[in-house]
């Protein structure tokens, strides 16, 4: 008889498989044929990717009180619904991101205080929301953009206390956090919008 031919090592490939595998599930997830609905699905899912590295950010550049950031992990489940959203409609799919952005600066605003700087991230749900509708759907896109400076113009200082005061320190490297991350995500957002832009040319 034969010689049987050798079987693999067990488990040989398959983590490198197992990514594949998740990374072709994430990207047919966002995939979208709209590619103004795309834009919004991938940075949904950006900013899901990276919500559970914020609290790290806190402990290596604010401090060890970490814990108050756990709720903005509430958050998570609405960005990761918005490409599932806008496969039943495509609207309700891109005003889901940046109203669960406004949503959750407003709980950031009350978890952390006003002081953290965290209302920056207003900006980037403005841009949102007026970049990823069509001209002949503006209405939506600044109806969500005064959503946000109501929001702003209303509650600001009007959050009562935070769950945790930090020291003014703390306080200071948070609001350069903040400002990283509002500036980096806004960047994003901007290449994104100019591949748009390219891409009609």
């Amino acid at each position: 008889m034969g010689r049987q031919p050798l079987s693999a090592a067990p488990g040989h490939g398959q983590p490198e498989l197992s990514l594949s595998s998740l990374w072709l599930s994430i990207k047919n997830y966002a995939a979208h044929d709209d590619p103004l609905v795309a834009t919004a699905n991938l940075i949904a899912l950006v900013v899901v990717s990276n919500q559970p590295f914020y609290p790290l950010y806190l402990y290596w550049l604010v401090g060890p009180d970490i814990a108050p950031s756990y709720w903005l992990f509430l958050s998570t489940p609405f960005f990761a619904a918005v490409p599932a959203v806008a496969r039943l409609n495509t609207i309700a799919g891109r005003a889901l991101l940046p109203v669960a952005g406004i949503a959750n600066t407003m709980l950031s605003a009350k978890v952390f205080g006003t002081a953290s700087g965290v209302e920056m991230f207003l900006i980037p749900c403005v841009l949102i929301g007026l970049v990823v509708f069509r001209p002949n759907q503006k209405l939506i896109g600044l109806t969500i953009a005064g959503l946000a400076f109501l929001v702003f113009a209303l509650l600001h200082g009007r959050y009562g206390a935070p769950m945790h005061v930090y020291t003014p320190e703390e306080y200071a490297s948070f609001v350069k956090l903040n400002a990283t991350s509002v500036g980096t995500l806004t960047a994003f957002v901007g290449l994104l919008v100019a591949g748009l832009i390219d891409g009609r040319k």
